[in-house]
């Protein structure tokens, strides 16, 4: 099978890279993918196919920009040209841009490829139905929220034209069955990047880092960990480091920025910008415990998975799609209430203060991580290709078992 994947790429910024480049990692080592043509977009630096692996060829096809008016063509074009046996799409809905027309007119092209007859499954990380535009940095305006799920809405049935629709969490399955009558989409877990051998779950000499991840200023917001951690050096004798690890959201540039300034005499106090993927293991090994300071939740959590691959104890809101995934995947941590640094306090130190507790959560997210490899993940799509490709041969269109109604019943 000659494969095409369509995703944002590291060194990309653009949102889902990093899921995109384990996407790849994995399914160039499945046996049934003779080549791998990866649709992605344009960066300065070269792609990071830097595998220790040797897998299937892959083909990079640099075609789209973050919030090009003409990715739809560039892209549809590409698929064209490559004449790929299958296409899978790694997708949320500002995948595209952040700008309302080219977010949009990106989501049409899993309908496009029904139309050219070619399988097609898009992963779609979260659904708007699940996404609270506010505090997403989308929109205040209770109007625009209407209107935005009225597009929402349509731009979800042009995805769901894909031949298999893909989602992390069960209760995506069970909304979309619901609301849109699906009989196409498939739970398939977000799975674990990596599985490394088991930490010795000991920390470096030296201050406890309290570490927190991702993209920030939309619904990811340091402010709570930061004074968190003061709460608990006034009330104790604790040696704490904020290490806030990662970037702007491209929807908040100069978010950082702005905490830095803000929150200048603080001491101990770490921003370490982008972390490159071989920096990742180093990153989660140094850290005590990794904190989720999330007002919402867009989907599914890769900082979760990370953190449970390298063996850490999490500090975790009690809300959405975090709260589901939790319980699904056997994942477990100190929650605590999203809007108070108290709570967040006392959750990092009912972590801290006890380092049998905190090594038994890490070994319990070790553990719920390694139970779901992103080797088994792509097998799970793989399967889903050869289940499409028979459906077509034989005439007919795939329909999957029908999750709603098990539940009824």
């Amino acid at each position: 099978m000659k494969l095409a994947i369509v995703t944002a790429y590291p060194p990309s910024k653009v949102t889902l890279a990093e899921y995109g480049y384990h996407l790849v990692k994995h399914f160039r080592l499945q046996n049934e993918v003779s080549e791998i043509v990866l649709i992605t977009d344009k960066t300065n630096e070269e792609k990071d196919l830097n595998f220790e692996e040797e897998g299937c060829k892959i083909t990079v096809k640099e075609c789209w920009s973050f919030n090009s008016y003409t990715n739809l063509f560039s892209i549809n074009k590409t698929i064209s040209e490559t004449e790929p046996d299958a296409v899978l799409f790694n997708l949320q809905f500002l995948k595209f841009g952040d700008k309302k027309i080219p977010a949009a007119l990106g989501l049409l092209l899993p309908f496009i490829c029904k139309l050219k007859g070619i399988p097609t499954i898009s992963l779609l990380h979260n659904i708007l139905e699940q996404v609270d535009l506010n505090s997403a940095g989308i929109t205040k305006n209770i109007f625009l929220q209407k209107a935005y799920g009225l597009i929402g809405a349509t731009l979800t049935k042009f995805v769901l034209a894909s031949d298999v629709l893909a989602v992390t969490i069960s209760k995506y399955v069970d909304i979309l069955e619901k609301k849109y009558k699906a009989r196409n989409v498939a739970l398939v877990p977000h799975g674990a990047f990596e599985t490394p051998p088991e930490p010795d779950y000991r920390l470096p000499e030296g201050p406890k880092q309290i570490m927190a991840f991702g993209k920030f200023g939309t619904y990811k917001k340091v402010e709570i960990l930061i004074e968190a951690v003061e709460i608990i050096r006034n009330r104790s004798n604790m040696d704490l480091e904020i290490v806030i690890a990662g970037t702007d959201s491209p929807n908040t540039p100069g978010y950082l920025a702005g905490i830095k300034k803000r929150y200048q005499h603080i001491p101990q106090i770490r921003f370490t910008g982008y972390v490159a993927e071989e920096d990742v293991p180093v990153i989660f090994a140094e850290s005590a415990v990794a904190v989720f300071p999330y007002t919402s939740t867009t989907g599914s959590s890769g900082v979760l998975h990370q953190a449970g691959s390298y063996g850490k104890a999490v500090a975790l809101p009690d809300l959405g799609d975090l709260s589901i995934l939790v319980k699904e995947e056997g994942y477990k941590g100190e929650f605590f209430k999203p809007d108070s640094a108290e709570s967040l306090a006392n959750a990092i130190e009912n972590i801290l203060k006890d380092d049998f507790y905190r090594i038994q959560l890490g070994t319990n997210n070790y553990k719920a991580a390694c139970s779901l490899p992103m080797s088994e993940i792509a097998k799970m799509y793989v399967n889903y290709f050869k289940a499409i490709q028979l459906a077509k041969s034989e005439g007919f269109s795939l329909k999957l078992p029908k999750r709603v109604a098990e539940l009824e019943n």
